[in-house]
C-alpha cells in the first residue's frame, strides 16, 4: 500500500509540514519536508498528525473565540453536529470527531483564528523544492540539505524518488527517516536518491516490536539486511528512541549493535532518549496519547547505554572530531 496522491502528470506528495532550519534530522541544517500516512502505530509517536493517510482536521480550543464572536465553524460546509457549544459550559467550539472526519479544507478555511486548521496538502515536486531552496544558503554553509519524513516517506516511493532525485538535479544533499516497515520495492525505488540513510531500529524482540509499534520487527530487520548490501556506498545511520520500560534495557542495545556492527556502511548508530513532545498535538486531532503517564527516562540510563555504543565502535570513530557526519570545517575539539 502506498500513498502517492494520484495524478494525470508528475506524482504529488501530501505534505503535512515544510520544516527549515532543522538541527536533528541529518548533517547541517536541514529543510525537513514531513509526509502523510505510516504503516506503525508506535505508542510514543511525536507527529499523530502523520500517521493518518488522508488530510486530517485539527482544532487548538485555546484559539477559538466563540459562538458569540465567530461561530462560523457551525454551518456548512461543516456536517451537522460536526461542530457545537454545550450550553452552560463555555461559548467555544467543540468537535464531534466522529463526524469532523468529514471536514477538510472549506472547513478549517473558514476559522478566522487558526483554530481549526488542516494537516496534510497536495504539492508537486516544484512546490516542495521551491520552498526547500529557500534554505540554499544554509546548506551551502553548513552541509545541510533536504531531509525527507514522516510519517513514514517510504510509503509515497514515486513521489520520494522523484523529490529527491530532482533535489539531487539542483545540487541539494538529501537524507531520509524511516522505519522501513514497508515493501522492499518501495525502499529499492527510493535508495538510489538517498545520502543519508536515518532508520529506525526500535526493538530487536518481536514481540515486544509488534506490542508497542504495531507490527513485528521481521519486514524491517529483512529490509535492512538487504539494503545494507544491495547499496555498499550509501550510508546508514541507525536510530534507537529509547522508551522507558519498553526498549531501554543493555541487552536490546547490545542486540542491534550486533546486528548493525557487520556492516560498515552503518556510520553512526544514535540513542534518541524518550520525550513528549508531540503530546499536545492528540488533542488537536481528538485523540488520546497512551504514555501519559510513562516517567522520563533517567539521565543515567541514556548515558550508560551511549557508553555501550562508544565501546563497541571505539570512542575515537564516534568522537565529534572523527564523526563521519560533520560537514568540512565544523569538527570541534574538547
Amino acid at each position: 500500500m502506498t500513498n502517492n496522491v494520484a495524478s494525470d502528470g508528475p506524482p504529488k506528495g501530501l505534505v503535512v509540514n515544510i520544516q527549515h532550519f532543522c538541527t536533528e534530522d541529518g548533517p547541517g541544517l536541514r529543510c525537513t519536508v514531513f509526509l502523510k500516512f505510516c504503516s506503525l502505530r508506535c505508542k510514543w509517536c511525536s507527529n499523530p498528525e502523520t500517521i493518518g493517510r488522508l488530510p486530517e482536521l485539527a482544532y487548538n480550543m485555546n484559539k477559538c473565540i466563540g459562538a458569540k464572536a465567530c461561530g462560523r465553524c457551525l454551518h456548512p460546509p461543516a456536517p451537522e453536529g460536526a461542530m457545537y457549544v454545550v450550553d452552560g459550559l463555555d461559548d467555544r467550539i467543540h468537535v464531534n470527531w466522529d463526524l469532523a472526519s468529514e471536514c477538510g479544507e472549506e472547513t478549517a478555511s473558514v476559522c478566522p483564528t487558526g483554530a481549526l486548521y488542516l494537516f496534510g496538502r497536495e504539492m508537486t515536486v516544484d512546490e516542495v523544492l521551491n520552498e526547500v531552496e529557500q534554505d540554499q544558503a544554509s546548506f551551502a554553509d553548513s552541509g545541510g540539505g533536504i531531509t525527507v519524513s514522516g510519517g513514514e516517506c517510504m510509503l509515497s516511493p514515486d513521489f520520494t524518488a522523484a523529490l529527491l532525485e530532482e533535489a539531487h538535479n539542483r545540487g541539494i544533499n538529501t537524507a531520509v527517516e524511516t522505519a522501513s516497515n514497508v515493501p522492499y520495492a518501495n525502499i529499492e525505488k527510493v535508495a538510489p536518491h538517498v545520502d543519508y540513510y536515518y532508520h529506525d531500529i526500535k526493538s530487536m524482540d518481536a514481540e515486544r516490536h509488534k506490542k508497542w509499534s504495531g507490527a513485528s520487527n521481521k519486514r524491517v530487520l529483512d529490509n535492512l539486511k538487504r539494503l545494507y548490501e544491495q547499496f555498499p556506498d550509501k550510508k546508514f545511520i541507525a536510530r534507537t528512541p529509547v522508551i522507558p520500560g519498553v526498549n531501554d534495557s543493555e541487552e536490546n542495545i547490545r542486540a542491534t549493535l550486533d546486528f548493525i556492527r557487520p556492516h560498515p556502511n552503518v556510520i553512526k548508530y544514535e540513542l534518541l532518549p524518550y520525550h513528549r513532545f508531540g503530546q499536545s498535538k492528540y488533542g488537536f486531532l481528538g485523540q488520546k496519547y497512551e504514555l501519559e503517564d510513562f516517567p522520563s527516562l533517567p539521565e543515567e540510563t541514556i548515558v550508560r547505554l551511549r557508553t555501550i555504543v562508544d565501546e563497541a565502535f571505539g570512542r575515537k570513530g564516534w568522537s565529534e572530531v572523527n564523526d563521519p557526519l560533520q560537514p568540512p570545517g565544523s569538527a570541534t575539539t574538547g
